[in-house]
């Protein structure tokens, strides 16, 4: 630019020697003068020269302009895209994930159920052998099937209803419902979304056998039925009734994962992202605390607390 400015003052200059020697005489006229109208001619088309130059730059300048302005609008398209994709994406994982967790989990309860049944098999037998035992070897001084001592020598069946009056006996009230029968129903309830139902059959497994380990799963599938109806308040009590009441429980690791889970879904993310790192920490090699990493690194968050 500054060139270009030296040039046209010289331009300018020559173009006012050339006019106040253009009026003098004809016969004034000399080699020098021919010689500066030389220059200044040449001056001129540099200067022509240089305007186009600056031109066709400016114009090749203003393409590239063009052309980055609408690369960077294509990519921040195709990044938007990816990112609805990539949301898209993690919104079917994480019902997928929630599918696979309830899959697994009424698989671990029958699994639970088989183990509880071969149990009490195993013992129904050793019970039956041992009363073989006894018949067969009776004890000394006692024939087989001889009458145990102030005994009639026979089985007899106490008397059924009022013996005075000879009527049938009444049911005892508030008698507990079969243990398996109303914890398999429930289940077939809960699988079939009669949460209501569901969740009455589990509180008769609690409130009629509360020392058995399944009232603790069933205080388990009260917190599931909780967070399957969008009441995850409910949800995070029944699963800390579960950590805390029935701490040895095949489904503590899924109460913990699932507390987590709905912490965050009442949008409280430390203390949510404090239980999942909790379940890793207290159950690392369990299904649960795999998708607690999963949720942990899908969320962008270290899987261990720094310090």
């Amino acid at each position: 630019m500054r060139k270009a400015h030296r040039i046209c003052s010289r331009i300018a200059l020559a173009a006012l020697l050339a006019a106040a020697l253009g009026s003098a005489p004809a016969h004034a006229a000399s080699k020098e003068i021919i010689e500066l109208q030389t220059q200044v001619q040449q001056l001129l088309d540099m200067v022509q020269r240089l305007q186009s130059t600056v031109d066709a730059r400016f114009g090749a300048m203003q393409h590239l302009v063009e052309q980055t302005a609408d690369n960077a609008n294509q990519m921040a398209q195709v990044v938007n895209a990816m990112q609805q994709k990539i949301n898209a994406q993690g919104d079917a994982t994480s019902g997928k994930l929630d599918t696979t967790s309830g899959q697994i989990q009424s698989l671990n309860d029958s699994v639970d159920e088989l183990k509880t049944r071969i149990a009490k098999l195993d013992k129904a037998i050793t019970d039956m052998q041992s009363q073989l035992q006894n018949i067969q070897n009776p004890a000394p001084g006692q024939a087989p099937g001889a009458a145990a001592p102030g005994g009639t020598g026979y089985n007899v069946s106490p008397p059924q209803g009022n013996a005075q009056f000879g009527a049938p006996a009444q049911p005892m009230a508030n008698q507990a419902p079969p243990l398996k029968e109303t914890y398999q129903a429930a289940v077939r309830d809960y699988n079939a979304a009669k949460y209501d139902v569901a969740a009455g059959e589990f509180q008769d497994v609690m409130h009629y056998y509360p020392d058995d380990d399944l009232a603790g799963t069933a205080q388990f599938y009260l917190g599931e039925i909780a967070y399957r109806q969008g009441d995850f308040a409910d949800a995070v009590k029944a699963y800390n009734a579960v950590l805390e009441q029935y701490a040895g429980n095949p489904k503590a690791p899924a109460a913990q994962l699932r507390k987590g889970l709905a912490l965050l879904q009442l949008n409280k993310k430390d203390a949510g992202i404090h239980e999942l790192r909790s379940l890793i920490q207290r159950h690392p090699q369990t299904p649960e605390a795999a998708q607690a990493r999963s949720k942990l690194n899908g969320m962008g968050v270290r899987i261990a607390a720094k310090g």
